[in-house]
């Protein structure tokens, strides 16, 4: 039916109930009237509602919207979430190595959580302390503790403040304190006793300050080589931490300034129980055989080695073997009888100064380096190194550490150095010309400085609660992403809508 007769049937009759007219005319007996193409005329009342106004259709678009948005980030919200585990905080641990003729800091770091009770720790930072080894410090005490200020600092920056008071501290001293506490026990109590009070002022878990047995020494830097190896623990292409078989495991040998420490796994059983070290890493245990010698350090034998000479040919000119033809020097001889490594006093004979010409003898420099060594004491024993020291037969590959930090200068030396450390390793330990290829003089092993601060700091993580990783639940990223637009959208209808109703003007 055509739109113009529809509208017509609404158009009753006032006075006589008919239809209207389709003729459009004017019929004032009529309620309503029509334009040419069958709409009521503009400004003419009609009886029924034509519609929304435009205000009111925005408004109600964007809380569909909204409300649309809304329900799709809830569903999303719903969606299966996976429980992971988020990485643990960071642990740090100082450790000073207090050597005979340097001291060094080391910060180390790990993950709170652990590997079978033992942190994977690696190495931070290494700082040399300015000046001489504390042991040299007994006139001054206090300077001693003072000394390590700088590189304390220093370390104190890279560790997040808050953790400045959790971070475990320890000062450990070698063969150079060793050897003083046996000289003047009273003066090794002062340098200690200003170390701790330093140490223990600041704003770090100080552990202590005391000597470090040799034996500890020794197998504090055979888990260093090893575990700066990876034949400890490896982490695998499949993600997970392995154990290496034993037969990867090297050994360690330390030439220090005062002591030597050779340490390593022998191939059966420790015969001498004092020289056995047991320990647990990473879920295993380890026996290993070590050993100390003090006064077989570098420095120690080059002072003995000139006392043997003064005593075997007492002149006012000492004619040295081992120094380079036409050198010559003058030495005060009264600090060479100080050490405890001497036994000898000085002869009456000579004045207080000494003086010293270099004559390049390999060969009797050799000689008077072996008369400083009790070879003789081994004769008949077949586990026997020198000075009657029990020794299993040699195993393996070996790290050796030789370094002698702040030495370069005394050129004079460098004869006497090689030929002791070569007399040590040859005829001390046993190396041959077949064994001799197993030796690696290395500074560093898989990028850790080879020393025994790693091996105490691994052993250390053992002691000091591991953190479980804290768990926290996560969805696929897609969702995330999908979860955060439909609530943006959501949001920003609801706002739009509520400017719509605030600030439209009525039509």
């Amino acid at each position: 039916m055509p739109l113009r007769q529809l509208a017509l049937q609404g158009c009753v009759s006032r006075e006589t109930g008919s239809e209207a007219s389709a003729s459009g005319g004017r019929d004032g007996d009529t309620e309503c009237s029509l334009g040419a193409h069958g709409r009521p005329p503009t400004g003419t009342s009609t009886t029924f509602t034509m519609g929304l106004s435009r205000k009111e259709q925005v408004f109600l678009a964007l809380l569909g919207a909204s409300g649309v948005s809304g329900l799709t980030a809830l569903i999303l919200l719903l969606v299966e979430a996976t429980s992971v585990l988020l990485p643990t905080d960071i642990k740090f641990g100082i450790v000073f190595d207090a050597g005979s003729s340097h001291t060094s800091l080391f910060l180390y770091q790990w993950p709170a959580n652990k590997e079978n009770g033992t942190g994977v720790v690696s190495q931070a930072l290494a700082c040399q302390v300015e000046g001489p080894g504390i042991s040299s410090y007994t006139s001054n005490p206090a300077q001693a503790g003072e000394s390590l200020q700088g590189c304390l600092e220093e370390a104190l920056v890279l560790i997040p403040e808050a953790q400045h008071r959790k971070t475990p501290t320890f000062l450990g001293a070698t063969a150079g304190m060793r050897l003083l506490s046996q000289k003047n026990s009273s003066q090794a109590r002062d340098i200690f006793a200003a170390v701790t009070q330093v140490l223990g002022r600041s704003p770090v878990d100080f552990w202590g300050a005391e000597l470090l047995a040799g034996q500890d020494e020794g197998a504090f830097g055979w888990i260093t080589v090893n575990y700066g190896l990876e034949t400890l623990v490896k982490y695998s292409f499949t993600g997970e931490w392995i154990q290496p078989p034993e037969e990867t495991l090297v050994g360690a040998l330390d030439m220090g300034g005062a002591s030597t420490q050779i340490t390593f796994v022998p191939g059966g059983p420790i015969l001498d129980k004092s020289t056995q070290a047991d320990f647990r890493l990473y879920g295993s245990d380890y026996s290993v055989y070590t050993h100390s010698y003090l006064c077989f350090g570098r420095d120690q034998i080059l002072s003995r080695l000139l006392v043997g000479l003064v005593q075997s040919r007492p002149a006012a000119l000492l004619r040295h073997p081992c120094y380079l033809s036409g050198y010559q020097t003058t030495l005060a001889l009264a600090p060479l009888y100080e050490s405890p490594c001497v036994h000898t006093t000085p002869p009456l004979s000579l004045s207080q100064n000494l003086t010293v010409e270099g004559t390049g003898n390999p060969g009797a420099c050799v000689s008077a380096i072996r008369e400083l060594f009790n070879f003789s004491s081994c004769q008949g024993q077949e586990d026997c190194a020198f000075d009657g020291v029990y020794q299993p037969p040699l195993r393996g590959q070996f790290y050796v550490e030789a370094s002698y930090p702040g030495q370069d200068r005394w050129l004079r030396d460098y004869c006497a150095s090689g030929l002791y450390i070569l007399t040590l390793l040859h005829e001390g330990y046993g190396f041959s010309e077949e064994t001799w290829p197993s030796l690696e003089f290395r500074k560093q092993a898989g990028g850790v400085d080879i020393g025994w601060t790693l091996g105490y700091m691994l052993n250390l993580t053992g002691m000091i609660p591991a953190d479980a990783p804290a768990q926290w639940w996560a969805v696929n990223h897609g969702v995330w992403v999908a979860k955060v637009v439909f609530m943006v959208l959501a949001l920003v209808a609801v706002l739009g809508a509520a400017s719509v109703q605030l600030f439209w003007l009525q039509d």
